[in-house]
């Protein structure tokens, strides 16, 4: 405490205040696409026109569970589209982006740009 109190006497003395910090509005990132398996999801189906489950486990190197849970949620808010198949006896499950979904990550890459020039601005 005492060296602040020392800042603060010779920051008057010499005349100069600080200055507060600047406030910027920070623009608020969609949670549901921020997290890492979820914003994979969606990039790797922006590139694609379709991408299997298995295709996904493998290009994320997560498990069945994960891929299965954070497609769910992306699907509940739109943003993906499933489609459950057969090839001759095995289960087939894709995915695709959805326009919905394809607006989302646009809005969040902006956003992301935003806050990357917001910190290349100091």
């Amino acid at each position: 405490m005492a060296k602040q109190n020392t800042a603060r006497k010779s920051a008057h003395a010499s005349g100069s205040v600080p200055q507060p910090v600047q406030q910027r509005t920070i623009p608020d990132l969609d949670r549901l696409i921020h997290e890492r398996i979820r914003l994979g999801i969606v990039s790797a189906l922006a590139v694609n026109k379709s991408v299997t489950f298995n295709e996904l486990k493998k290009l994320l190197q997560t498990t069945d569970g994960n891929v299965s849970v954070h497609a769910r949620k992306l699907e509940e808010a739109n943003y993906i589209a499933c489609t459950k198949s057969f090839e001759g006896r095995m289960p087939k499950t894709e995915y695709r982006l959805t326009d919905a979904g394809r607006r989302a990550l646009e809005k969040y890459l902006n956003h992301m740009e935003a806050l990357i020039g917001a910190m290349r601005e100091r």
